[in-house]
Formats: C-alpha cells, structure tokens, sequence
C-alpha cells in the first residue's frame, strides 16, 4: 500500500498524522496594539479576530497569529514572514510610501528558466524579519 493510498483509505497510524499544510504562523510580539496597527494598516493585512493577548491576521488562507511571548522567551525572534505579492516593485513603493525601511531594494534571488525570484526584506517594529517575495516569469 502506497502512502496516498493510506492517506485516502484512513488506514494505519500514518494517515492520521500526515501533514495537509500550514495552518498558522505565530509571530511573538511585545506590544500587540501597536504590532497589530502595524500588520493591519501599514501592511493591509486583514485582521480576523483577538483573544486575549493575541490578534489574527489572514495570509491568503493562512492565519498568521500575533501574540505576546510566553514567560522566558521574551527577546526570542526567530520566524521571518514570507509575503508573496504579485508586482513586487508595486508592493515596495507601497510600503515604502507608508512609512517601512527596507534594508534594500527589490532583487532577484534565483534565476530559473521562464522565470526569476525577487526578494526585499524589512523588519517590523519590534525587529522581526518580513520578506516580501514574487515569482516573476520571464519567458
């Protein structure tokens, strides 16, 4: 038995553990209001909801969770956000007119036949690494 037949018929402890996809990212932040204005306004990420030390962003299908870091990890940044825009030039000037630093221009990152990928990274208010990405076809 294949693993997708597995997957399909439920059977065996590997069905029930295979992963389906990313679900949630969390960001620990220290102060949530201000990191919140930031990703919903400056960033125009769509809010869902907040409980209680936490706001909810939607990435396209994704949840992205801010949250206030657990007791002892408070300086621990380690995710850096991927955002994966269509015009990656567009998306720049955007940001930069809203006020983000980019710690450089758009530039590619890797050339592949038909097409290239551009990166630009800034950090957030409280240091975390954002990306903004495009896969750009060329051909």
């Amino acid at each position: 038995m294949t693993t997708q037949d597995a997957a399909t018929t439920g059977t065996g402890a590997q069905a029930a553990a295979q992963v389906r996809g990313l679900g949630q990212l969390g960001v620990a932040v220290q102060d949530l209001e201000a990191m919140t204005a930031f990703y919903r306004d400056v960033l125009g990420l769509t809010f869902l909801f907040s409980a209680p030390g936490m706001s909810f962003f939607d990435l396209g299908g994704v949840r992205l969770m801010l949250s206030l870091p657990e007791k002892g990890v408070e300086d621990a940044h380690g995710s850096i956000l991927y955002l994966d825009v269509a015009d990656i030039a567009a998306a720049h000037a955007a940001f930069l007119a809203r006020g983000v630093a980019f710690d450089g221009k758009p530039h590619v990152v890797h050339r592949y036949p038909g097409g290239e990928l551009w990166m630009a990274s800034f950090q957030d208010p409280e240091k975390n690494m954002l990306v903004l990405m495009s896969d750009v076809k060329t051909g």
